[in-house]
């Protein structure tokens, strides 16, 4: 496994990792029509909760000061509401987003030190116990993926596919 500078890290490298092979293993083999499909009119469909995970990418990117701009950021950012209006893309297109992105990150995330995880970055949840600082940050963005991955895993069992596998790619190193 790959060592981080920043021992902070140590239990984000693999969840990310982990959510990494877990995005690809929860798309595969949907269709872009139940990708789009809501249940009961009250769920987001796959296509939107595909691009609020990647979306949380890009804001990883940014509070570590990657110059990567999510080109689908004003239909996700701060997991905006669903809008049936809206022109969602693709999931070919999010996951062409989630590839090119995702090394970044990773890198990214081996390289920070303990200074830049303590910089302080607004969150304004104002809540007491958490400090709003860049490590905090990344630590609800990798919750945030985690929930993400587990409701596209139920809508797949919805929908009628097979549940997620959880087969590992060894090539993928992010």
């Amino acid at each position: 496994m790959d060592k981080p500078k920043s021992a902070k890290l140590e239990v984000i490298i693999p969840a990310y990792r982990m959510h990494s092979q877990s995005f690809i293993n929860v798309l595969d083999g949907i269709t872009e029509e139940h990708a789009r499909q809501r249940i009961n009119g009250q769920t987001n469909h796959m296509v939107w909760m595909a691009g609020n995970f990647v979306n949380v990418r890009y804001g990883i990117a940014y509070i570590l000061g990657l110059q990567e701009e999510d080109p689908y950021h004003d239909l996700f950012f701060m997991g905006k509401t669903l809008d049936e209006q809206f022109n969602y893309p693709s999931l070919k297109e999010l996951k062409d987003s989630f590839y090119a992105i995702s090394p970044k990150v990773y890198q990214r995330l081996l390289e920070v030190d303990d200074a830049q995880l303590a910089e302080i970055f607004k969150i304004d949840m104002n809540v007491p116990f958490v400090e709003e600082n860049k490590l905090n940050f990344i630590g609800m963005c990798i919750g945030r993926q985690d929930y993400l991955c587990g409701q596209m895993a139920l809508m797949r069992r919805i929908l009628g596919y097979p549940g997620m596998k959880y087969e590992m790619d060894e090539q993928m190193t992010y």
